[in-house]
């Protein structure tokens, strides 16, 4: 009966035993089963997903920079064809053997060879490594010809930004360079090999604009990572095409003109407007360099130059005003009271205390009243006149005209210039402003700086009597518009100053460049109907001693180079209907009615010459070309 009892035991254990494994087991495949279905029916496409990514490559595809266009639709940036030819390892075998046979066909430098080498063994054997860009069709005939000899050979086609014109461009433009570490954002375009952004000038001030957005490629690749076929493909949006105020022929004309002179800037505007239709600054350079890349003794050549072929002197270099500065200080003097047949002696100097300020005209000008001061450019008249009005009327007067600050330019780097005061000096050097300060000012010497550009924005006031603010473009082109369509004109607001005050002043001007013994009377326009007004300036770079104008002050042409005075012009045209005006500065140049006045005079000639609605059956140039407008 025990022995019953036990078995019956035993078997409800083995039957509980089982049952339980038997539960367990159902559970594990109930799970299992349910797993399965989790991942192969909820999460499929998840998976489908992942599998495609492991077999499919998704590649950026760098979109084509915008062009930007002059005022009349001329191409001053665009994009070329690049030809390059690339090396792939697996392909080639014995790379040495490669290059050397290529080396027949193109120029091939050490650098070529070592970066070649270098990059090889660094990628993956299946990976192309550029050889050299910018292949003539000469290049890519030949390559292309003795393509079974060169294993592992192609060649691809790309894009590269192109400048037709050059170096007279240049400052105005910029140039497009590579991605620097610095220029990372986080935008997966920059990463791309060989993309480049715009670095200066209008390239970098407008850089996102023109770059546009970028496309896709859906590449099959194998398990290595090569490339099997491209899938499907999209291109990128090409960036925007940027229309300027600049007219491409005139800005051509403005460098060659300034060329003739070792560093000079000139700015050329349109006083209605405010466009800016050239901005000329020499010595230059080649954007093109930039965009091909510049070898380390080249960026090396351009960084150490004497004459800072990379500076922008339109727009950010500080010069003494000069005599052009005198029309300010005219302006102040009658708001102050001073009327225009105020008159002063001039014997060729004025004393103050015990320092004698000097007129440039050693013997003087005898009796001399506002326009005459002017017109035959007499410091001590102005000397006289300043010790009346005090240096911060002055300089209140000149910040109407844009003196002082930057004018806001549509580019990077714009200089403010300097328009001192007391409250300037007591602030920036520490000392209290003195009274032989206030003469030095009055004849745009001692601490007053300013730019070319501002220069012409002074000049663009003087004539209009308007706030008018320069502008360097006309926006982005929408889809179907006519570039030279010209955007309405801006309203800019009537100055603070009396009509009858500037009135004086264009009298006076005129007198400059018009009567007989005005300053610039050589430098005249003589075309009926095209003459201009304007007013000279010749800002000292050295001090002339007491002992030198004892024995005669040395001639500028006697002198070194960089102790001469710089030359100044500032001007309006037509003299009896402002339309331009001009400002040019030359550096060292000497006399600024010998020197700028008539590089002035011959830019505002060709300036009216291209006017399109005064003259539209007049050629002008063009790219290159002689055609027609109208």
């Amino acid at each position: 009966m025990l022995q019953k009892n036990e078995d019956v035991e035993r078997q409800r254990a083995f039957s509980r035993r089982g049952l339980l494994l038997g539960g367990a087991q159902a559970l594990l495949l109930t799970g299992l089963a349910a797993r399965m279905y989790y991942l192969q029916v909820v999460e499929a496409d998840r998976y489908r997903t992942l599998a495609e990514d492991n077999r499919i490559n998704l590649r950026l595809l760098p979109p084509p920079r915008g062009r930007i266009l002059d005022r009349f639709g001329y191409a001053l940036a665009s994009n070329r064809q690049n030809f390059r030819v690339v090396l792939v390892r697996e392909q080639a075998g014995d790379v040495e053997r490669v290059l050397n046979a290529l080396s027949q066909l193109m120029a091939l430098d050490e650098h070529d060879y070592k970066r070649v080498l270098r990059e090889v063994s660094r990628k993956r054997g299946f990976v192309p490594v550029t050889v050299r860009e910018n292949l003539t069709w000469d290049e890519v005939s030949r390559v292309e010809v003795n393509g079974p000899d060169l294993p592992g050979v192609s060649i691809e086609m790309g894009q590269i930004r192109d400048y037709p014109y050059a170096s007279s461009m240049s400052h105005v433009l910029g140039y497009v360079a590579a991605v620097a570490e610095r220029d990372l954002t986080g935008d997966p375009l920059l990463e791309l090999p060989g993309f480049r952004i715009g670095k200066n000038g209008i390239e970098q001030k407008y850089d996102l604009a023109l770059r546009g957005s970028a496309g896709n490629s859906q590449i099959e690749v194998n398990a290595y990572g090569r490339v099997i076929r491209e899938l499907n493909r999209e291109e990128g949006k090409p960036g925007d095409e940027l229309v300027l105020t600049v007219d491409g022929g005139l800005q051509t004309f403005v460098h060659q003109r300034l060329m003739s002179e070792k560093s000079a800037s000139a700015v050329v505007m349109d006083i209605e407007t405010g466009d800016v239709l050239a901005l000329g600054s020499v010595p230059s350079y080649d954007p093109n360099a930039f965009n091909i890349g510049l070898t380390v003794k080249q960026w090396n050549d351009l960084l150490n130059d004497p004459l800072k072929p990379l500076n922008n002197k339109a727009i950010a270099g500080l010069y003494a005003p000069g005599s052009t500065f005198k029309m300010i200080v005219a302006l102040a003097a009658l708001k102050a009271g001073i009327g225009p047949d105020h008159r002063a002696f001039c014997p060729g100097f004025m004393t103050l205390g015990r320092a004698r300020f000097h007129c440039w005209k050693r013997h003087g000008h005898g009796w001399v009243d506002m326009i005459r001061g002017i017109q035959h450019s007499c410091d001590v008249f102005f000397y006289d006149v300043s010790r009346k009005v005090g240096v911060d009327n002055i300089a209140a007067m000149a910040r109407t005209f844009g003196l002082g600050e930057p004018v806001g330019i549509d580019l990077f780097g714009e200089k403010g210039g300097v328009i001192p005061t007391r409250d300037w000096k007591l602030a920036n050097i520490g000392e209290p402003w003195q009274g032989g300060e206030t003469l030095v000012a009055s004849i745009g010497q001692g601490f007053v700086l300013t730019t070319p550009l501002q220069l012409a924005v002074m000049t663009a006031r003087l004539a209009t009597g308007k706030a008018v603010v320069p502008r360097l473009t006309r926006g982005v082109r929408a889809e179907n518009e006519d570039p030279a369509a010209p955007p309405p004109a801006p309203d800019f607001a009537p100055l603070d100053v009396p009509e009858a005050h500037l009135a004086l002043m264009r009298e006076a001007m005129d007198a400059v460049s018009n009567h007989p013994r005005g300053t610039a009377y050589r430098a005249r326009i003589e075309d009926e109907g095209w003459e201009l007004a304007g007013k000279t300036g010749t800002s000292q770079v050295r001090r002339i001693t007491m002992a030198e104008r004892a024995a005669g002050v040395t001639k500028n042409e006697q002198l070194p180079w960089r102790r001469r005075d710089h030359a100044l012009f500032v001007s309006y045209a037509p003299v009896h209907k402002p339309r331009y005006c001009c400002a040019v500065v030359v550096e060292h140049g000497g006399g600024g009615s010998k020197v700028a006045a008539p590089i002035a005079r011959d830019i505002l000639i060709e300036t009216q010459r291209r006017d399109p609605v005064a003259h539209p059956s007049l050629p002008i140039l063009a790219d290159g070309l002689s055609v027609k407008r109208g």
